[in-house]
């Protein structure tokens, strides 16, 4: 069986200025919006974004996603790096439990930097898996790809009315 990938890059040019960008990677009412992959809402969303600020999301399953509706994938971190308009650095991890205070079983380190073009921005995302634990941690690796994928879909159709 092949070995799960550790680590992703995902370049994006979004249809919306820096500044748009910048505010819906730093604003906790728009993160609610669009993060997770499709099927999936935020009915819990902290997002501190500068350094040593909290993360702590509860991404909730909804019916589009089938067998696994309701089922709810917690995820806490901490900002390293904030730097407006230009990049963020955190550290992310997905947890056993709903519980602020239980132990990740993944790990990463996540760097955005973005690039401003005038009406567009490009944004780069480099992922690196730091730490992999337990039974949970294949299929979420297995599944890291696909999800920031269908993310940063959301993130850009957002993008796209904010900028109308």
């Amino acid at each position: 069986m092949e070995e799960p990938k550790k680590e992703l890059i995902i370049t994006r040019t979004f249809d919306a200025p820096v500044g748009l960008v910048w505010k819906a990677w730093t604003d906790q009412s728009l993160i609610k919006k669009w993060w997770g992959p499709n099927g999936v809402t935020n009915p819990t969303c902290v997002w501190d974004a500068r350094p040593g600020g909290e993360i702590y999301i509860v991404m909730l399953a909804g019916k589009e996603l089938g067998p696994v509706e309701g089922t709810k994938w917690p995820m806490k971190g901490t900002f390293k790096e904030v730097t407006p308009k230009k990049m963020i650095v955190f550290v992310g991890g997905a947890l056993d439990d709903v519980d602020r205070s239980s132990d990740t079983f993944i790990e990463q380190l996540i760097t955005v930097d973005f690039e401003d073009l005038g009406k567009k921005t490009k944004m780069n995302l480099h992922l690196v898996v730091t730490k992999v634990v337990g039974p949970k941690a294949p299929a979420a690796l297995q599944g890291m790809s696909y999800g920031w994928n269908q993310q940063t879909d959301k993130l850009a159709a957002m993008l796209i009315g904010m900028a109308k």
